[in-house]
């Protein structure tokens, strides 16, 4: 198949048009039946469930086309549970894992022309999403939702390209989650509420704010849309354990990388002073990967890590990259080949 009039290597992450999207819809307690459609748009009612009261759940994960023109996911079960995860916390129903795989397979097929070639830089970025769509006023879970899934070929998530530097602000005045609140599912008002830090901190030159804990004001969360990590001076991959950030499958997966690479992997409270420390810093996360950090802003102090990728954060990048790209054998079994329909 031919592939699509794009120039792949100077893409944005951002969104362009594909051809077809998947929807399902769950009404009287059962998914009925699934829909590859050309449409972009939706139609619901003005008075439906998410629009007013925030039923809204989504995914990210991308598509690489390896060295042989095959087409990979990567650890795409975990995109599954995660997502019943944030389903069950917003009493939302499940999206079974085996209907959620057979979503990503069927509009990454029906748009296999937008797939970036190998070596572009480029991926196929894939967002599965459930939202309310039942007529509602006063709040109670919604009594129909729609299960949609679009594709959408994306460049680096920031400018500059992979392993470009970011410079990040410590933020104390405005807290991106509360302590058992939803801070660690993937719900659409996360981000909507992140908004209000993340703007003001771009209009100053940072790429992101750095959160610190709802609680006590002392510990580091994470970086608006990315978990945090940072490499000690002897070595060791130090990032936060809290409650109320999301549980990142780049991270997972690059622990796991760290500890084979002999490295020792510390999850566990850490105090913002501690940025002062690091040898190396980074934002991890499916849209960038690894994205080294610069520097971090606390009050009238800054910690700087210089404008080039660390080593270790390159060695980590590269390890994981090459087998999201299909470069290296995938020794975890983390990556999976989409199926081509006959």
């Amino acid at each position: 198949m031919d592939k699509a009039d794009l120039d792949f290597s100077q893409l944005p992450f951002g969104y362009v048009k594909t051809d077809r999207n998947y929807r399902c819809a769950h009404s009287g307690g059962k998914w009925g039946t699934p829909e590859v459609v050309e449409s972009e748009f939706i139609q619901m009612h003005m008075a439906s469930e998410c629009l007013h009261y925030g039923q809204l759940i989504f995914e990210g994960l991308k598509v690489y086309e390896r060295p042989d023109g095959k087409a990979q996911t990567f650890r795409m079960v975990e995109n599954a549970k995660r997502m019943g995860r944030s389903a069950e916390s917003l009493l939302m129903p499940p999206v079974p894992v085996d209907m959620f795989e057979e979503a990503v397979h069927k509009v990454v097929n029906a748009n296999r022309r937008f797939i970036p070639p190998h070596g572009s830089g480029a991926s196929l970025y894939v967002r599965p999403f459930m939202m309310g769509t039942g007529v509602q006023v006063g709040v109670n879970p919604s009594s129909e939702y729609m299960f949609m899934v679009f594709v959408t070929p994306v460049g680096p998530y920031y400018k500059g390209g992979g392993l470009s530097t970011v410079h990040l602000i410590v933020e104390e005045n405005i807290d991106r989650a509360a302590p058992l609140g939803i801070g660690n599912i993937k719900a659409a008002a996360n981000y909507a509420a992140g908004l209000r830090a993340t703007i003001p901190a771009k209009k100053k030159g940072f790429n992101e704010v750095l959160y610190l804990d709802a609680k006590e004001k002392k510990f580091i969360d994470e970086s608006g849309s990315s978990n945090f990590f940072g490499i000690t001076k002897d070595g060791r991959y130090v990032t936060p354990a809290s409650d109320s950030i999301l549980p990142s499958i780049t991270n997972m997966s690059i622990k796991q990388i760290a500890r084979d690479e002999g490295m020792i992997v510390e999850e566990r409270p850490v105090r913002v002073e501690e940025i002062f420390d690091f040898a190396e810093a980074g934002c991890v996360g499916t849209a960038a990967v690894i994205s080294p950090v610069g520097s971090i802003t606390f009050r009238d102090k800054v910690a700087k890590y210089g404008e080039q990728a660390g080593p270790i954060c390159t060695k980590l990048f590269n390890k994981l990259y090459s087998i999201q790209t299909g470069d290296v054998p995938d020794p975890y079994g983390w990556t999976k080949l989409v199926p081509e329909e006959a």
